[in-house]
């Protein structure tokens, strides 16, 4: 795995080089938020800052999530709500406040590559559900044969729902499958990946809210 660094601190980016170089994992620092998008194919995950020289981090991810679908955890100083919705909703895999634990980081960093293992090793799948397919193998959904982009997080959340049709799968299902640890995840990126979710399936609503569970698909 190899990891772009966007930090424009020096201090905080050189500790994040020397821990990751500890546990094996190459990484690649950057300080402006325009030289990730020009190298984003170098990497298997993006670790983002959102107080850049050049453009705000929110603006990055965005102009990013339009040509890569690669990993993105955000790790910057801004604790508020929106903040963290914001960054969920324009694409982030996760969302972390400085200053981070290392062992939590390294933590989400693990599951998201567990996830990438699992999916090169998945055979080719396809579920139909009248006009709407979902090709688990090769990570699409098409409705009435037109594909419809989502993120990495709301794929797996589709892919988990889909692969148990009828069947009630818990929140902590969810987070542990989608997130890798549900010790670990923020109960609230998972409703803000859902409602993203619904919303680009459109009508008829397809995934049921089981009050106080958790989810099942209807199809």
């Amino acid at each position: 795995m190899r990891i772009g660094v966007v930090e424009d601190d020096d201090g905080v980016a050189g500790a994040l080089i020397d821990a990751l170089a500890a546990n094996r994992i190459a990484a690649d620092r950057m300080s402006r938020g325009g030289d990730i998008l020009t190298r984003h194919p170098e990497f298997d995950l993006v670790l983002l800052d959102l107080g850049l020289p050049d453009m705000d981090g929110i603006e990055v991810l965005r102009n990013l999530r339009q040509v890569s679908a690669v990993p993105v955890i955000i790790l910057t100083a801004r604790d508020d709500e929106r903040s963290v919705v914001r960054g969920l909703r324009n694409g982030a895999d996760d969302y972390l406040v400085k200053p981070a634990r290392m062992t939590e980081l390294l933590a989400r960093i693990e599951a998201i590559r567990r996830r990438a293992t699992r999916a090169r090793e998945s055979t080719s799948a396809v579920r139909q559900f009248g006009d709407l397919a979902v090709d688990l193998a090769g990570r699409e959904l098409t409705v009435a044969g037109t594909p419809v982009p989502l993120t990495t997080k709301e794929f797996e959340l589709l892919a988990a729902l889909v692969d148990n049709p009828g069947t009630a799968v818990s929140r902590q299902q969810l987070m542990d499958q989608v997130w890798g640890d549900a010790f670990v995840s923020v109960s609230r990126s998972l409703d803000v990946h859902m409602t993203a979710l619904r919303a680009k399936l459109g009508r008829p609503a397809r995934i049921e809210t089981i009050r106080g569970f958790g989810y099942r698909w209807i199809g």
